[in-house]
């Protein structure tokens, strides 16, 4: 009989690794009050930034993938429709961030991909929501208040992001890694 063996390698445990930690920070940030539904700091985008950084798309992308599904997961909310909200805005994020993680890193660094990213995610849920949730043109009236907090929130996250990036990265150890 043949039996089918996955074996992981190292990007796969630091992937389950970051995505651990931003699974963390949804949780964490769910408990934080929100003056409007949908406003929230989106910590866990620290991680995802900082994974394309370090690693590239392909491992952020799965970073920020298993953080929509696992966050929702525990919090009880898989197949919501704040989970559907929080995958489109993922969605939308992850796609600009492929578009623009090349342009040149002089003038686009950390704190202008997290703004993109904060705007494309703000955007992918505003469309899920109007075409969905709120199919009347008002929604469009909440776009100058998520844009406030896209920018204060891309912002901070970026600059974090930014001050993470100018240290040395520490690495795992590697006898706490299994071999393949």
């Amino acid at each position: 009989m043949n039996t089918l063996e996955i074996r992981a390698d190292a990007s796969d445990y630091r992937v389950a690794r970051y995505a651990a930690a931003a699974i963390m920070l949804s949780v964490a940030e769910a408990a934080i009050p929100s003056p409007l539904p949908g406003v929230k700091p989106g910590l866990a985008n620290i991680v995802v930034l900082l994974v394309l950084l370090r690693h590239g798309w392909h491992e952020a992308a799965w970073v920020a993938l298993l953080r929509v599904f696992a966050a929702n997961l525990l919090l009880g909310q898989l197949f919501a429709p704040g989970f559907f909200l929080s995958l489109a805005g993922s969605l939308f994020s992850l796609a600009t961030l492929a578009l623009t993680v090349s342009l040149p890193r002089r003038w686009f660094g950390p704190v202008s991909l997290s703004l993109f990213a904060a705007f494309a995610h703000m955007l992918g849920q505003m469309l899920l929501a109007r075409v969905w949730l709120v199919p009347h043109e008002g929604l469009w009236a909440l776009w100058p208040v998520f844009s406030a907090a896209a920018t204060v929130f891309g912002l901070v996250n970026g600059l974090i992001v930014a001050r993470l990036i100018a240290e040395p990265s520490v690495p795992a150890n590697p006898e706490s890694v299994p071999s393949s």
